[in-house]
């Protein structure tokens, strides 16, 4: 009986049934509205049409994705009235506004402790690899600078990562800072955070960050208040608002753990017990995650500082933030210019490690762009994990694109979904790939959550980014983007490994699927921009 009112509590409380509870509050009020507004229909009418027609024309000449542009287009011809008050509660949106132009103020403070490095400048840009591009759109458009020489260590599984999370944060002297998506009480977040409240008692500056819809149904009321009493410093990324809010679609799904500014880690990992496989919700959890050490650790800092003082007492637009310096190592000694090699091209030995993230505020698509880029300039091969497939127009002919050029692309995705929605959507893909010559594996087990790119055994992404609208449109994201360092190796070996417990999807085994269940994806993908 306990076990199962559990199950009823933990479903109650799931993040599905709170989004959907929020969606039909924030609907029930805009047809009470309605009602209200009942006698001056006629006026109201004529208003709205003139607004809704406004409105369809500026979404059309919108600089965004056509996905969005046909999501709002549709509703806004077929239901005038609904359609355009649904888009204007939903678009605009002040409070979305000011928390876009804090963070967007806050990136341009952090912007001159992300310079880069001019030799290693110099050298991709006069002895170019198959990197300097992409180096030089991440630098313009996001800031973020390439470093070399680093050292990357691949954690194929949340098992590898936490057993050597928790005696680095031993370690730490100084400060430990702490972003992630979601933390939920069990094993693996107690044991985190005894280490932390013992630091912080030593005198170690600790400070977490994590997103405020996820503590909705994974931490108990006032979760935030106990941390602060062990002498944690916490911020919640953007809480829920019933009503009063429509940012719950941009969230902080960033997963990014920085020790003393010397060590860092980052990928798809967060904090409870099924990213260990303590528990298995879903069979067995895949996930992965790197640990980044060197200069580069100054991006994930950064990354980090931006977000939490757009957050606090310092979003303030008169606030001036603590000086970013304190959480920033002194620079490596100044490189001494070489002349480049006459034979050709120079690649250092632990080659280019550029840490960089994306979010609602940015005017670039930059995670997608990233994500392009490799799929272009793949040649032999390219290998993609992650837990949802989800895509645009461009991605989707990115992927055909690749494959019908010859070179070998393989998606793994999950077997067993933890949303079934989600996988719906995700399935109707299938043929299409399929046509194309890109080879589609389930991994059976369980569930893969992990988020990995690797081509060609000379580049790979590990981060939080996710193949779908919500993680290259929506969310707060980051990633690790590796070129020539020896652990691409380790995860180009991970990904046959996990190669091995998936099964290839064919066009029999998508036509085994149900039929309502293929059709109810056609139909959720026409709102897949939203999902």
């Amino acid at each position: 009986m306990a076990k199962l009112l559990l199950k009823l509590k933990k479903m109650i409380f799931s993040r599905l049934v709170i989004t959907v509870v929020l969606v039909l509050a924030q609907a029930y009020f805009l047809f009470a509205t309605f009602y209200w507004l009942g006698n001056y229909m006629p006026i109201i009418s004529v208003m709205l049409t003139l607004l809704t027609g406004v409105l369809l024309i500026y979404v059309v000449n919108r600089d965004i994705n056509p996905a969005f542009k046909l999501t709002w287009a549709i509703p806004l011809c077929l239901f005038p009235l609904l359609g355009g008050l649904l888009y204007l509660y939903v678009e605009i949106n002040f409070i979305t506004f000011a928390i876009k132009k804090t963070i967007n103020r806050r990136i341009a403070e952090g912007k001159p402790y992300l310079e880069q490095d001019k030799e290693i400048r110099r050298r991709l840009n006069e002895s170019p690899c198959s990197m300097s591009a992409i180096s030089r759109y991440v630098e313009n458009a996001g800031g973020f600078p390439t470093y070399d020489n680093i050292n990357v260590t691949y954690f194929p599984c949340g098992e590898d990562k936490f057993a050597d999370l928790l005696p680095e944060l031993e370690k730490a002297e100084r400060f430990i800072l702490m972003e992630y998506f979601i933390i939920y009480q069990g094993t693996v977040w107690d044991s985190i955070l005894d280490v932390l409240k013992r630091k912080a008692a030593e005198g170690v500056e600790v400070k977490l960050m994590y997103d405020g819809t996820c503590a909705i149904n994974g931490l108990p009321g006032k979760y935030e208040e106990r941390l602060r009493e062990a002498g944690i410093e916490v911020r919640v990324f953007l809480p829920a608002v019933p009503f009063f809010s429509t940012h719950q679609n941009h969230r902080d799904h960033r997963k990014i753990l920085v020790i003393d500014g010397k060590t860092a880690y980052n990928g798809g990992i967060n904090l409870a017990d099924e990213y260990a496989n303590r528990t298995h919700p879903y069979g067995h959890w895949k996930d992965t995650a790197v640990k980044v050490q060197g200069d580069a650790v100054r991006s994930y800092t950064i990354m980090f500082l931006q977000l939490w003082y757009s957050i606090g007492p310092e979003s303030s637009p008169n606030f001036i933030p603590g000086d970013y310096l304190k959480y920033l190592p002194e620079r490596v000694q100044e490189r001494k210019v070489l002349p480049l090699p006459e034979e050709g091209r120079k690649i250092p030995d632990g080659g280019y490690v550029m840490p960089y993230g994306d979010g609602p505020n940015s005017r670039h698509s930059l995670a997608e762009n990233v994500y392009l880029d490799m799929m272009n300039r793949a040649n032999r091969y390219i290998h993609v994990m992650t837990p949802y497939f989800i895509n645009d127009n461009e991605t989707i002919r990115a992927f055909k694109y690749a494959a019908e050029r010859g070179t070998d692309v393989k998606l793994i995705v999950p077997h067993i979904p933890d949303k079934k929605v989600i996988f719906d959507v995700t399935r109707i893909s299938y043929p299409v790939l399929l046509r194309a010559g890109v080879k589609v594996y389930e991994y059976t087990p369980g569930f893969i959550h992990a988020k990995v790119v690797v081509s060609d055994d000379n580049k790979a992404v590990v981060g939080s980014i996710n193949f779908d609208f919500r993680s290259l449109y929506h969310h707060f994201e980051c990633a690790t983007y590796i070129y020539r360092n020896p652990v691409i190796d380790e995860i180009e070996a991970d990904f046959q490994k996990t190669l091995e417990a998936c099964q290839e999807v064919t066009m029999e085994y998508y036509l085994s699927i149900p039929w309502y269940r293929r059709l109810f994806g056609k139909v959720l993908n026409f709102f897949a921009p939203l999902l």
